[in-house]
């Protein structure tokens, strides 16, 4: 609040707490905009390729994708082991697609050394022919091939590998914290920005747009940040923590033939092990077994046209049949199935997740543009051309209000010695508990600080002259 109680006499008023508060979010705010903002542009540019381009992907692989065969399809043990003849013994078989449709192609999936994370080698088989009409690399739960896998690359560690996922975590950790400081700022001026659309002051008219603009984004940019969060290297691990003190896990399957039901997993951005960690056994055992096997889960209810099935990893492990159609209504249900009994031996509903489970599901397929398909596409690819938009207009402003030549720095600590010894305390513990639950905010923080501290001992040295 602001203080309007008049100096007494010999005195002279100065800045109330409640100015001196709203300078340093201002300071803030520049910061990370100016720091951040690179990254959190180029996170939206990619986000927003990735998901405008499901329907590019069908077109450039539609060879692989689909068929034009009619009939009746082959068992899927044939078209397995059509796959198989094909790449050869020494990859090992991984799972399989069956043909979600007529005119579709089986998915046969295979690992072998030098695939990424998440990377497996399919095979796509003609289901009534048995023709081999592909061979490519797909990539995680929703089986992206090579060219939305690049972009995904792109959008997560542009390219760099695990290193590189420091920037797409560094942009989700500050860009909740830069849109609740705009929306602050917002509504602080807010009669100065519906003053900008009377007047023909080129940066005041910015200053508006870039508030707009920022205002209609702030709730979709806290779900992309929130939702980012969730699968990063860093802070994601302290999410993980959080929600199993907190019993949010999602539940999963147990493939221990001798257990029963067991609760355990992550929510992942369409990330799961390596395939080449998952030694199946000999294939042509477990290839012998598919037709029963997909038996057994269409009677155990997953009727879903998008089901994978893959072989136990060991002896001793059961089946894993899923559901991945992430869509709406969503079907995602899981079961295991031992293969000595075909009998279900565990099994995970997604109608029977606890509500923080769904939520996060869906809070994902959202982020990812899977979510009510092509409505969530709209949105989520508005939201990221919104987002870019705000920033570089942010940029706008700095430079339409770049300091003149010579002119003393403002910085952040010189706003911080300003506040109140309870405001300055309440900085430091909110910076503590950011640093600790998102680790690349408190280091980054860290870095901006020790540039600011040299300009600022360069700024106290000099009698100041005005501010930027």
């Amino acid at each position: 609040m602001i203080n309007t109680t008049p100096p007494r006499s010999g005195e002279t008023a100065g800045p109330s707490a409640g100015v001196e508060f709203k300078a340093f979010i201002t300071r803030l705010h520049f910061y990370i905009g100016l720091f951040v903002g690179p990254f959190v542009l180029i996170a939206a540019v990619t986000g927003t390729l990735y998901v405008l381009t499901p329907q590019i992907e069908d077109h450039l692989y539609r060879e692989q994708l689909r068929t034009s065969s009619a009939g009746e399809s082959q068992p899927l043990a044939a078209q397995a082991e059509a796959a198989r003849r094909f790449i050869g013994d020494e990859p090992t078989f991984f799972t399989v697609r069956p043909a979600p449709g007529p005119g579709w192609t089986t998915r046969v999936m295979f690992s072998e050394a030098g695939l990424g994370p998440s990377e497996s080698r399919a095979i796509f088989v003609d289901p009534v022919t048995l023709d081999i009409r592909g061979d490519l690399i797909v990539y995680g739960t929703s089986g992206i091939l090579p060219f939305r896998t690049r972009i995904d690359y792109l959008h997560r560690n542009l390219m760099l590998g695990d290193f590189g996922r420091h920037y797409s975590e560094l942009a989700a950790s500050w860009l909740w914290i830069a849109t609740l400081g705009g929306v602050m700022l917002w509504w602080w001026r807010r009669d100065i920005h519906k003053a900008g659309r009377r007047k023909s002051n080129p940066a005041l008219r910015t200053r508006r747009l870039h508030a707009l603009v920022g205002i209609w984004v702030a709730l979709g940019a806290v779900f992309v940040s929130a939702t980012g969060i969730t699968w990063s290297q860093w802070a994601g691990g302290r999410v993980d923590q959080f929600r199993a003190a907190v019993g949010w896990i999602t539940p999963s399957v147990s493939l221990a033939l001798d257990e029963g039901n067991a609760a355990s997993g992550h929510a992942h951005h369409d990330h799961e092990p390596s395939a080449a960690e998952a030694g199946a056994g000999p294939a042509a055992a477990h290839i012998a077994q598919l037709d029963r096997i997909h038996a057994v889960s269409r009677a155990a209810g997953l009727d879903s046209a998008m089901l994978e099935i893959r072989p136990p990893r060991s002896s001793g492990q059961a089946w894993l049949v899923r559901e991945y159609d992430r869509s709406w209504p969503t079907q995602v249900d899981t079961i295991a199935i031992d293969p000595r009994s075909m009998t279900v031996t565990s099994r995970a509903d997604f109608e029977t997740f606890p509500l923080v489970a769904k939520l996060i599901r869906w809070g994902i397929d959202l982020h990812m543009g899977i979510l009510f398909g092509v409505p969530s596409q709209i949105l989520m690819a508005a939201l990221g051309t919104a987002l870019s938009v705000t920033i570089l207009y942010g940029y706008r402003i700095w430079w339409q209000r770049r300091p003149a030549p010579g002119a003393p720095p403002q910085t952040l600590i010189q706003r911080w010695s300003r506040l109140s010894l309870p405001l300055k305390s309440l900085t430091v513990l909110v910076s503590l508990a950011l640093g600790w639950a998102l680790p690349l905010v408190g280091g980054s923080l860290a870095l901006f600080l020790l540039i600011d501290l040299a300009r600022w001992r360069m700024a106290v040295r000099q009698p100041e002259k005005g501010g930027s």
